[in-house]
């Protein structure tokens, strides 16, 4: 490849890594040309599944602040740039791999947080978004207004995951409310409430 050529790849896979909510990187031995359109018909328009030189996607991960992937650069290398749900995209890889088991997920990114192939197994096991906002569609009928405001809002994609990544917390590391003492309480009596009260007093002592 020439080197004007080598550049404007580099600065291709760069702005992918930069304009992706995510990335997966994959590698695709043995799969036929029909296979991989497969693969990227199934992936969808939200997702670009490139095939890519491995020294360049080192360069231009580099350039874009991704560095979970020096590592794993190793043998004919693809990588799902994703736009859309990530969930929807795991989802798919992890589904075409097990039908095809020539292509390898090796791990990848989520809005800047490395993956390993595991993780991204776990995040294909997540409900979508759309499933996700479908149920509170259902849950909120009686609430109209607070589910629009639900709706309007953008849901974190990667809180999800990694909320459903991390371990649970044991019982005791729970955080429990704080009850207010009944000493405060006290202080947060009415003021006019002891003017009341001498005013009665007052009106009994002139009886």
């Amino acid at each position: 490849m020439a080197r004007p050529d080598k550049a404007a790849a580099v600065a291709e896979l760069t702005e992918n890594f930069k304009s992706s909510n995510g990335a997966v990187l994959t590698e695709y031995r043995g799969l036929t040309v029909a296979q991989l359109r497969q693969l990227r018909t199934t992936l969808g328009d939200d997702v670009n599944y490139a095939v890519v030189k491995n020294t360049l996607t080192q360069i231009a991960a580099k350039d874009a602040g991704v560095e979970s992937f020096d590592s794993l650069l190793q043998g004919p290398s693809a990588i799902a740039f994703i736009k859309g749900d990530p969930v929807v995209a795991a989802k798919g890889l992890r589904d075409f791999a097990k039908a095809n088991p020539l292509l390898v997920i090796k791990g990848g990114v989520l809005d800047g947080k490395a993956l390993s192939s595991d993780e991204i197994n776990k995040l294909a096991d997540l409900e979508s978004r759309e499933v996700l906002l479908s149920k509170l569609a259902g849950a909120m009928k009686a609430a109209p207004q607070q589910a629009v405001s639900l709706f309007a809002a953008p849901l974190s994609q990667a809180a999800r995951l990694f909320a459903a990544l991390q371990d649970k917390l044991p019982a005791g590391d729970a955080p429990v409310a704080d009850e207010a003492p009944a000493a405060e309480a006290v202080q947060d009596a009415p003021a006019d409430a002891p003017a009341e009260a001498s005013t009665e007093e007052t009106a009994s002592a002139d009886s």
